[in-house]
């Protein structure tokens, strides 16, 4: 069996998998954060990468995501659930609460955004919808409690934001923000990959809600905290996303993001 289904996330997710081996993957762009870990998480096969490396070595910007993508799929993947820590930019939100963002807003700076480079030809791939409309249904499907919609800003980090950073995304219509989210995205577009990401909120952002200033430390607390709810609003994901010999899957609009243009590379 090949895993179908991908999860780029936190180094707590090694215990999420069954009979995990690791496996090692090279690709065109440099090395992924760590060797792949394939397990099974119900009755099916599931490829995990954690995104700043075994030992949290890679700071946001510094995540080579490219690779981490471009692995996953040379392994099987075709569908990536992105679980993600955020502050909220509204009041609405709070510690403990998940958002299945529909759209992005990209503050990112000096990252490897695109398969693109200097050797043609150029194309360009829809990016109006971020996010796999499929997959996102699935997470609402599988957790209704979850808040439907919203827009993610992606911020460079690793610093947090400014108060009036922070106030500026939300009046740009910004729901939640985080570090991670980009290119991350768009890099999974161009190898016409499933993605959405589900995010927690860990925190009120700078000036919201009279915020002060974002705790690391109040961060890290608060994921530890939510991280089962988090494995298990996965663990159903998994469980009812459609396999991809099934029609549902085979006619997403993010498999067909490619058709029609030549590429610069060959897909794996």
């Amino acid at each position: 069996m090949k895993p179908d289904i991908g999860i780029i996330g936190g180094s707590g997710f090694y215990e999420f998998l069954s009979d995990a081996r690791s496996v090692s993957v090279d690709t065109p762009f440099g090395e992924p954060s760590a060797m792949i870990a394939v397990g099974v998480v119900g009755d099916r096969e599931v490829a995990f990468v954690p995104r700043h490396g075994k030992h949290h070595q890679f700071p946001p910007h510094q995540v080579n995501y490219r690779a981490n993508l471009w692995a996953l799929r040379s392994l099987g993947v075709r569908q990536v659930l992105a679980p993600c820590a955020v502050g909220a930019l509204v009041p609405e939100l709070g510690p403990g609460d998940f958002v299945v963002p529909d759209q992005v807003i990209d503050r990112t700076w000096g990252r490897q955004h695109t398969f693109c480079d200097d050797e043609g030809p150029v194309f360009h791939i829809g990016f109006a919808e971020p996010y796999c409309p499929r997959l996102r249904a699935t997470y609402l499907e599988a957790e209704p409690s979850v808040t439907d919609g919203g827009t993610l800003v992606v911020i460079n980090g690793p610093r947090f934001s400014t108060k009036a950073e922070s106030l500026w995304h939300r009046s740009a219509g910004g729901t939640v923000v985080g570090m991670t989210g980009m290119p991350e995205a768009s890099v999974a577009r161009e190898l016409a990959m499933c993605y959405a990401p589900i995010c927690l909120v860990t925190d009120h952002d700078a000036g919201v809600e009279g915020q002060a200033a974002v705790s690391h430390a109040d961060v890290l607390e608060v994921f530890g905290r939510s991280i089962g709810t988090l494995k298990d609003l996965l663990r159903k994901v998994i469980a009812i996303a459609p396999a991809p010999e099934l029609d549902a899957w085979a006619q997403c609009s993010c498999r067909h993001a490619l058709d029609g243009m030549k590429l610069p590379f060959e897909l794996p």
